[in-house]
Formats: C-alpha cells, sequence, structure tokens
C-alpha cells in the first residue's frame, strides 16, 4: 500500500478555503496502483459472503464496482438527490464543510443481503454513516465498511455505528 500511498496528492483548499482533499484520482490512473487497490479490497472480503457493495458517490464507484466485480457481488450506487431512476430513499447529513444528501434505490438491499458500503476516504465519517443508515434500514443479514484511506486526526471512527467492522487500506 507504500505505493498506493504514494500516488495520492493533497489538494489544498479544496472543495473550501481550510481543507486539504486527499485526492485518490492520481492513484486510480497508475495501473499498479489501481491494481494493488483492487487486490487488497478483494483480500479483505472474498470469504466473507458478501453479495452486494454499495458504492458511495463519486470516488466510491471506482473502489466500490472494482471490489464487487473481484468478489462476484453485485454492486449498488448510493447517489446525490435526483440521480437514481427508480423509488429511492434518502439520508442528509452534516459534512466538513456544509450539508448534503445521498439516496439509494429501495429495493437495492434485501433481507439475505451481505453488504460492504464502500468510500474512498473516511474523513468526518458523516457520509458514511447516513449511507450505513440506509442499508441498515433494509435489515440486511450483515453490513460491513470500507475505504481506501483514512485521515485519522479527523476521528471519523467515532462518528461509524459501533458494533460494525471498518477497515480503510491507507492511514495518513
Amino acid at each position: 500500500m507504500e505505493y498506493v500511498k504514494s500516488k495520492i496528492r493533497d489538494i489544498n483548499d479544496f472543495p473550501q478555503k481550510g481543507i486539504v482533499f486527499k485526492d485518490l484520482t492520481t492513484a486510480f490512473k497508475d495501473p499498479k496502483a489501481l491494481k494493488e487497490i483492487g487486490r487488497a479490497l478483494a483480500d479483505l472480503y472474498r470469504d466473507k459472503g458478501v453479495t452486494k457493495v454499495v458504492g458511495i458517490e463519486s470516488r466510491g464507484f471506482i473502489g466500490g464496482s472494482i471490489l464487487a466485480y473481484e468478489i462476484g457481488a453485485g454492486f449498488v450506487p448510493a447517489r446525490k438527490p435526483g440521480k437514481l431512476p427508480a423509488e429511492t430513499i434518502s439520508a442528509t447529513f452534516e459534512k466538513e464543510y456544509g450539508e448534503d444528501t445521498i439516496e439509494i434505490h429501495r429495493d437495492a438491499i434485501e433481507e439475505d443481503d451481505i453488504v460492504v458500503i464502500h468510500d474512498d476516504v473516511l474523513a468526518t465519517g458523516g457520509t458514511m454513516h447516513a449511507a450505513y443508515d440506509l442499508v441498515k434500514s433494509m435489515n440486511p443479514r450483515k453490513i460491513y465498511i470500507n475505504f481506501i484511506s483514512e485521515i485519522p486526526f479527523l476521528h471519523g471512527r467515532e462518528n461509524l455505528p459501533e458494533g460494525v467492522e471498518v477497515t480503510s487500506l491507507i492511514s495518513f
């Protein structure tokens, strides 16, 4: 993961002044880094019976799709309002720089599903907690939470539900 970490760049003052954004697009465009991310994600969940991977818009779609493909699971997008064509459920949450909402199709998760919710970076945890609440409301058998990278000084894990396995490939 050190190679992948070396390919992630910092963008100062994005999306607003005072934020240091961890830009994973520079790792995604590198074939070696992307392959290493995909392998590491799949290794975490290959033997856990996962049936669905929920990827959070938008960079969570990348790692989430790779993970779903590698372990033979379905992929479910969690999107911004108005982007999904069928009936949805939604959650509004606080981010480090404002408020946001995500939606998921009402019929995306079934009670026998084992789900990994994936996003690229764990910062404050608000987005992931909202996604977790949406998935949990559909009563799946089990939920895992996963990130490619984590910024521990923002204490995002403290904002995630207790008793849920949370993994990150990289810590800054």
